[in-house]
């Protein structure tokens, strides 16, 4: 049994289209808990293989892939462009082109 708060994270991660991302604050306010994006973070951490979430398509709010490793960060952004996401070098994704709107 999850929380409330997890079972709104999990159903919105869910929803976020290929080829669009979202941010940990976004999911987090979208959930009902504007100052919870390391209890996304930790979700996504926790949760992506068991409830097989598309984890590749949340990124910070800066809009950089945030993993902890250049490896990590690779694979993101690979999936990323596999599915047309545009992402830089520096691992940037251009936020007024890919960020999911709800709605």
């Amino acid at each position: 049994m999850y929380t409330e708060f997890t079972n709104r994270v999990l159903e919105i991660i869910k929803m976020i289209p290929r080829g669009q991302i979202s941010t940990y604050g976004v999911i987090a306010g979208m959930a009902g808990d504007p100052r919870g994006a390391r209890q996304v973070v930790r979700i996504l951490h926790s949760l992506s293989d068991k409830e097989k979430l598309p984890w590749h398509r949340v990124i910070n709010s800066r809009g950089y892939i945030a993993s902890p490793t250049v490896q990590d960060k690779e694979e993101q952004a690979a999936l990323l462009r596999k599915e047309g996401v545009e992402v830089s070098s520096d691992y940037r994704i251009e936020m007024r082109k890919y960020l999911w709107k709800q709605g």
